[in-house]
């Protein structure tokens, strides 16, 4: 079993995938565990000297100007923990919430939080035993942190709220009985440092970007299908003609597709069969392009956010000082995870138009529908109508999340980022995407057999044959749910591009 080191080099975002996902054992360093116990050394030196210091010795929000005394830390603590765990709806899922956790203790490791040692290890031993919590998706505004989510984390640790263990749902303390860890009793800043962050929308930002890079790669291979099928013109692809435009991912989209595409056969040149194609099909370096661009982008922010620290107030031990500041406020991911969604959505938005483009008789000069037996049969007219509404889906989805903002804590806290519900969102318009793309890989390979293959190009070939290893072509009317799920399977574990790397022998841009 992999293994993630949490320590001053910082995560990467494969490592919290790996942690997510692939369930790698996570151990603290010894620098690591330094760092921590001085800061908590602070705050018993703040509370020893009674300064006055936010969420130490005061109340919260609205109340930070009510002074509390040192003998209520403890309950000050857990009030905050069990009054801020109001969220709704369903559960996030556990690779979500096992991203939160590394990404917490990640940031609390760094040493400017106070939290005790002995708690981080806690959280650390809950993620090598899958101990999940029970966190409903809805409830953060993004700002103050993430702290309905992750409050229903913190319920956990101290032996309230729900979370799963071993595939049951049962109540907190009795999933860590059975994982056999101690809860903990929350000292001094400790549960103001669990909750005062951005790691519920950075959890699916990490989770989400990671996919959509995996959905720009599976674009192109898809995309360059559509070129065979559709006899595309190659000479629109030509390096001469993109780099004039100097847009790095458009360069590299178009690159990746003369890669798939060399030695095809199937593809035509500029006046054989016609003088231009449709915008789905030359312009399709330009659009994958730009959506490169932007998830590089993106992944540049939410990489940064996976090694902030994001608490609230922050302890400096070079000078034993605490300073209030807003780094919990979640307008840097909030505004990339508005662009990741419609960075995702135009994937799909052009991917649904090369769909119908192939489909169409009048464009496409094969049957309706790609199926022989028209009438009888409706071969993939339908398949088409459920890509048209997740395109139209994400749409609704796409529409920006942080040009909102609702004052909360009687106006203390006036402006908020709502990254959290953007989060969701691009979460969401990931899933539809893929189902996207996982439609047109599936008509693009019918598209072939029926115009009749002369021969492949090198990556699309490859892609042609894994999905055809299980999904024959369609001859008369069938369940097609299947064969999309198996389509789909195929892009979401990565086999896809996997395979089609191996056989290029280097990886796609």
């Amino acid at each position: 079993m992999e293994k993630v080191i949490i320590s001053s080099k910082g995560l990467s975002l494969e490592d919290v995938i790996k942690v997510a996902r692939g369930k790698a054992i996570v151990s603290l360093d010894k620098e690591s565990k330094k760092k921590i116990n001085q800061s908590n050394e602070l705050v018993n030196k703040l509370l020893k000297e009674k300064r006055v210091v936010y969420g130490v010795s005061t109340g919260f929000g609205k109340f930070a100007d009510v002074v509390i005394d040192d003998k209520q830390s403890e309950l000050l603590q857990r009030n905050l923990i069990i009054s801020h765990a109001v969220g709704y709806g369903e559960a996030l899922e556990e690779d979500v919430v096992r991203a939160m956790l590394v990404l917490r203790i990640n940031s609390l490791s760094k040493g400017y939080s106070g939290i005790r040692l002995s708690t981080l290890e806690v959280m650390v031993e809950m993620l090598n035993k899958n101990v999940v919590p029970f966190i409903p998706c809805k409830g953060s505004l993004g700002a103050s942190g993430d702290l309905v989510p992750l409050a229903h984390m913190a319920l956990v640790l101290i032996g309230l709220g729900k979370a799963y263990y071993q595939g049951e749902l049962m109540d907190g303390h009795l999933a860590m009985k059975k994982a056999g860890i101690e809860t903990v009793n929350l000292q001094a800043k400790e549960g103001l440092a669990l909750i005062n962050g951005t790691q519920c929308m950075c959890a699916l930002a990490c989770l989400a970007t990671y996919d959509a890079l995996n959905l720009n790669k599976v674009a192109d291979i898809v995309g360059a299908l559509s070129f065979e099928a559709q006899n595309g013109i190659i000479d629109a692809l030509q390096e001469r003609l993109h780099k004039l435009r100097k847009q790095k991912g458009q360069i590299d989209s178009a690159y990746n597709l003369r890669m798939l595409l060399k030695a095809s056969k199937n593809v035509s040149r500029q006046g054989e069969l016609r003088v231009q194609d449709a915008y789905s099909l030359r312009c399709m370096p330009i659009v994958h392009g730009a959506s490169k661009d932007g998830l590089n982008y993106i992944k540049e922010i939410v990489e940064n956010e996976i090694n902030a620290v994001t608490d609230n107030p922050l302890l400096f031990t070079d000078d034993q000082t605490a300073i209030s500041g807003g780094n919990f406020h979640g307008q840097p991911l909030a505004l990339a995870l508005d662009h990741l969604k419609i960075v995702q959505a135009e994937l799909a938005n052009i991917s649904e138009r090369r769909i119908e483009r192939l489909l169409n008789p009048s464009y496409s000069n094969l049957p309706a529908f790609l199926t022989s037996d028209g009438g009888i049969c409706s071969g993939f007219m339908i398949a088409q109508y459920s890509a048209a509404a997740l395109v139209s889906e994400n749409k609704v989805l796409a529409h920006p999340a942080s040009v909102d903002s609702i004052p909360t804590s009687a106006g203390q806290e006036d402006h908020v980022s709502m990254g959290t519900i953007a989060a969701r969102q691009a979460y969401e318009i990931g899933k539809n995407v893929s189902r996207v793309l996982a439609t047109e890989y599936l008509i693009n390979c019918q598209g072939i057999d029926m115009r009749k293959d002369r021969g492949m190009g090198i990556g699309t070939n490859i892609a042609y044959k894994l999905l055809r290893k299980k999904i024959k072509t369609l001859k008369e009317d069938r369940e097609l749910f299947y064969d999309l799920e198996y389509s789909q399977q195929l892009i979401d574990d990565g086999s896809l591009v996997k395979e089609v790397e191996k056989a290029l022998g280097k990886a796609l841009r």
